[in-house]
This record gives structure tokens, C-alpha cells and sequence, in this order.
């Protein structure tokens, strides 16, 4: 049977399957399952800082709805301070409790003091590292883009000096030169990167003619964007790479590790095919590997990334030219009616 282990964020994982981020551990039995499925470490649901906040507002508006009804009315209800992150931090300590396995805190603030506090929250849970959280909607018009990049730089800096664990940090691809931004953030100390955040994109229901924010669960297929850029990073920083994005086999986890992938988070396959699906996925993995002759996931680890190939343009869009030469290709495929 070949050795499935791997090592992500210096951290030993006996297979290259993580949970990423997700309402899924909400409930410890199917923590549990994962665990028994084969699951290498679980990614714990994102501590929100904008959730807390409008909590907060929430319950001083439900608090606070009759006072001063009357001249004589000042304080009917007692003044009860909201617990912040208090049941969030408290639930993922359980987790870390109750699996042998590595538990990696996700976090998700907006203000650089936020950053740095809850991050310290969180280690003091136990997690085994932290997954910041980073993206930004572009909103001002006048604001470059390399500020944001500086934004970001400064606050990894500050909570990277704050931590004794692990950092890594989970990204859009919305950067306009996104390896260069991976490597000043290797630079400034980050451990490892997950490629990429899933963003949620509003829609409009022509019906009621208004937003709505559908679920925005991956498809198989959309994990090429990161291998793309897995591809090109395998050999030129030392830090973890973790795909993430339309991982839905066993098949896609070796695609990703032959591009150059330490390991791989799996969300959207969970919720569709249930939590089993991790277990069919390993299984997946093994029969491959057997396949090939391969007995451990190093002997593959890289071997299609850019550093290792000779065709310079497979990951390149130069090589979108020789499939528009090749365009009678999809004909074959899709034939016209």
C-alpha cells in the first residue's frame, strides 16, 4: 500500500486531504466521521469579525428597544456586554479535544488590531496553525493596488510576531501579479498558501428584481486555475502550497501533486457526495499511485510543475494560441447541429 504522507505548514499529515473551512464542523459527530473517513486535518469554520459585530449591534438594539419609554423608565434589563468571539473560540477548542488529528483555525478580520487579537484568541485554543483570510473588493476607485498589497504585508508582519504557530494564508486570485505578491508575503513570514479563496459574487433575481447571494459551491473543473499557479510556484518558495477550488477526486488531489501541491482542501465534493466522499477520494489516490508504481507521494510531488518540465508555455497563456491552432479539436468533441 503506497505511504500517503505529506508535510504542510511543518506539520506531519498522513494523507494530503485536508477539510477546508465550512459550516460542516459545526456538528462534532461529523468531525468525528472525517476523521474515520481518512481526513489529515481539518480547517475549523472562520471566525467572522464582521459577524461578531453585527451580533453585537444585534443584541445592544434588542437590549436596549424600551429603554427610556418613560421619564422614570431608564434601565428595565440588566446591561448584558456581548461574548464576541467568546462561543467561537470555545467551540474550537472542543474540536482540538476531540480529534488526534491537526486542527487549523481560519480567521477573517477587518481591522489590523482585530487581526492580531483574535489571532492570539485563537492560538490559545490549541489549533495546530492559523489560515488568515485575505481578499479585498475594491471599492475606492482612487486606491492603487500595490497599497492593499502593503496593507496586507505589514499586518502578516504583526501577527506573525504576535504567533508561535503556524501561519498560512488562504487567497484570492484577484491580484494582478499574484506570484509576486506570494513571495513578498513568504518573505514578510507567512508558512504557506492555500490557492484559491471562493469568493461569493452576488446575483439578481430577475423575479423580484433584487440581490441575492446564492451558495457558491465549486464544480469539477474549476480546479485549473490553481494548478495553474501550483504549477509555477512548486521549487521557487519554500513555503507549503495547498490547492483548494473544484477538488472533487482522488484523481484531481494527484493532478495537484504532480503540479507541485503539498496537499489539498476539499469542501464542495463533502456537501454534494457526503462525508465519505473523503474516504473515496483516498481510496482513489491509493489505486492511482499503485497504478504508477508509485509508493510515496514525493516520488510524484512536482514532477509537472514549470521547474521540470521542458515545454516552457504549459502553464503559460501563450499556449492558448496552439489551442486556437488546434481549434478543430473541439468539433470532434462538441459537434455542430
Amino acid at each position: 500500500m503506497p505511504d500517503l504522507t505529506t508535510h504542510y505548514l511543518g506539520l506531519n499529515l498522513k494523507n494530503p486531504v485536508i477539510l477546508g473551512a465550512s459550516n460542516l464542523v459545526k456538528d462534532l459527530a461529523n468531525i468525528r466521521k472525517m476523521e474515520q473517513e481518512g481526513a489529515a486535518a481539518i480547517v475549523y469554520k472562520s471566525l467572522f469579525e464582521e459577524q461578531v459585530e453585527l451580533e453585537r449591534l444585534q443584541l445592544s438594539e434588542e437590549l436596549n428597544q424600551y429603554n427610556d419609554r418613560h421619564a422614570e423608565m431608564i434601565s428595565l434589563f440588566p446591561d448584558i456586554e456581548h461574548a464576541g468571539p467568546t462561543e467561537h473560540l470555545h467551540n474550537l477548542r472542543t474540536v482540538v479535544e476531540s480529534v488526534t488529528i491537526p486542527v487549523i483555525a481560519s480567521l477573517n478580520c477587518v481591522f489590523e488590531d482585530t487581526w492580531v487579537e483574535y489571532a492570539t484568541l485563537l492560538e490559545q485554543t490549541g489549533v495546530h496553525a492559523i489560515e488568515l483570510n485575505f481578499y479585498a473588493v475594491p471599492g475606492d476607485f482612487k486606491k492603487e493596488g500595490k497599497a492593499i498589497v502593503n496593507e496586507q504585508l505589514e499586518l502578516i508582519s504583526h501577527i506573525k510576531s504576535n504567533l508561535k504557530i503556524p501561519v498560512s494564508v488562504k487567497l484570492s486570485p484577484f491580484y494582478t501579479n499574484i506570484l509576486n505578491v506570494i513571495q513578498q508575503m513568504y518573505y514578510a513570514g507567512v508558512d504557506g498558501f492555500v490557492l484559491f479563496n471562493r469568493l461569493f459574487q452576488p446575483d439578481i433575481d430577475l423575479e423580484k428584481e433584487q440581490h441575492h447571494f446564492p451558495y457558491n459551491l465549486s464544480n469539477e473543473g474549476d480546479n485549473r486555475l490553481p494548478l495553474r499557479y501550483v504549477g509555477l510556484l512548486y521549487g521557487e518558495i519554500r513555503g507549503s502550497i495547498c490547492a483548494n477550488t473544484g477538488i472533487y477526486t482522488g484523481h484531481d488531489v494527484a493532478k495537484m501533486i504532480l503540479a507541485g501541491a503539498d496537499c489539498v482542501q476539499v469542501v464542495s465534493t463533502v456537501y454534494k457526495n457526503g462525508i465519505e466522499q473523503v474516504g473515496k477520494i483516498l481510496k482513489s489516490l491509493d489505486t492511482w499511485m499503485e497504478q504508477k508504481e508509485y509508493t510515496t507521494i514525493e516520488q510524484f510531488r512536482g514532477k509537472l510543475s514549470e521547474k521540470n518540465l521542458k515545454d516552457p508555455f504549459a502553464y503559460k497563456r501563450a499556449q492558448y494560441i496552439d489551442i486556437l491552432m488546434k481549434s478543430e479539436e473541439i468539433f470532434k468533441l462538441y459537434p455542430m447541429r
